[in-house]
């Protein structure tokens, strides 16, 4: 089972790192990715990082803020997430593939077969 944990309240400009462990099973097997659901809106894919740690990210939403990294001995994979917006107030979550690659259609998580609660990130003033 996934975890997630680090998500706050911060103000625009700020930064946070995410984590999500594995209460059992080797995240270091699959890939792992993150999504995130605002209010109202669908769910949408930000990071992704392979089991040879190849990493993959929705431009669109991260403008190059994010990075996603694993420590494979502390059986975690982390989400660096810089200068936060307004915009990515959302539940965090994150989840393993069926897969060892991202592959070209990460976004759309229909190989993600694995999923945490989720935790909130709020960036506000």
């Amino acid at each position: 089972d996934l975890v997630e944990s680090g998500g706050n309240l911060v103000q625009p400009g700020g930064s946070l790192r995410l984590s999500c462990s594995a209460s059992r099973g080797t995240l270091a097997w699959f890939a792992i990715g993150w999504f995130r659901q605002a209010p109202g809106k669908e769910r949408e894919g930000v990071a992704c990082i392979s089991t040879s740690a190849d990493t993959s990210y929705n431009e669109e939403s991260v403008k190059g803020r994010f990075t996603v990294s694993r420590d494979s001995a502390r059986n975690t994979v982390y989400l660096h997430m810089y200068n936060l917006e307004p915009e990515d107030t959302a539940v965090y979550s994150c989840s393993a593939s069926s897969h060892p690659a991202c592959g070209m259609s990460w976004t759309a998580a229909k190989d993600f077969i694995n999923w945490g609660p989720g935790t909130q990130v709020t960036v506000s003033l």
